[in-house]
């Protein structure tokens, strides 16, 4: 797999000033009213107590990782948003990604463009 050059330089993130349990129950809490579910609701569709999701979300457990596997499709979130990283890249680092996909979309024949386009029809 090819990794960019600006990524493997990205510094590692800086320890958390606040516990990470504190910060996936504030982004849990703040997914679920995005997408306007109940905690009960949530409870619901990972197959865990009311009672455990709410002490979840307070910030006083953490999930386990077949837990936050499955509250990420839940909450209509990423893994990433739910332990507090930030959700895009550095502009920089985008553009750089933006750039190199564009040089090799123009080098595809015209059956792999054909392709291509095909694959991406039903991506959104």
């Amino acid at each position: 797999m090819y990794i960019h050059p600006d990524i493997r330089t990205l510094a590692l993130p800086k320890e958390p000033s606040r516990p990470l349990s504190a910060i996936i129950g504030d982004t849990a809490r703040a997914a679920r009213l995005r997408a306007n579910l109940t905690q009960v609701d949530v409870a619901h569709l990972i197959d865990i107590s009311p009672v455990v999701y709410s002490r979840l979300e307070r910030g006083r457990m953490l999930p386990s990782v077949q837990t936050l596997y499955r509250l990420c499709p839940a909450l209509r979130t990423t893994p990433n948003e739910l332990l507090g990283y930030t959700a895009s890249l550095p502009p920089d680092v985008v553009a750089a990604a933006k750039e190199a996909l564009l040089r090799r979309v123009h080098e595809l024949d015209a059956h792999q463009a054909l392709a291509l386009i095909q694959l991406l029809r039903d991506v959104r």
